[in-house]
């Protein structure tokens, strides 16, 4: 896959590659490709969240039975 970027946004991909220890530009647009993908599930997962029906609420006595359950491991 090649792509064609103008000058400005060549310049811009160079500087993070130099800056930031990646190696070559693929290897920053891959990183990029990546954090969207991630950003994406999280979107997805935040509207299903926001969409699911209300639980019980969340207190004090659910995180003690929640520390309890991990702490019994």
């Amino acid at each position: 896959m090649n792509i064609s970027l103008p000058e400005a946004l060549k310049a811009f991909v160079d500087e993070q590659v130099a800056g930031r220890g990646y190696g070559t530009s693929s290897e920053y647009v891959r990183e990029l490709i990546r954090r969207d993908q991630d950003r994406q599930k999280l979107r997805s997962l935040l509207l299903q969240g926001a969409s699911s029906p209300p639980t019980a609420p969340v207190d004090d006595a659910f995180f003690q039975s929640l520390r309890a359950r991990v702490g019994s491991r």
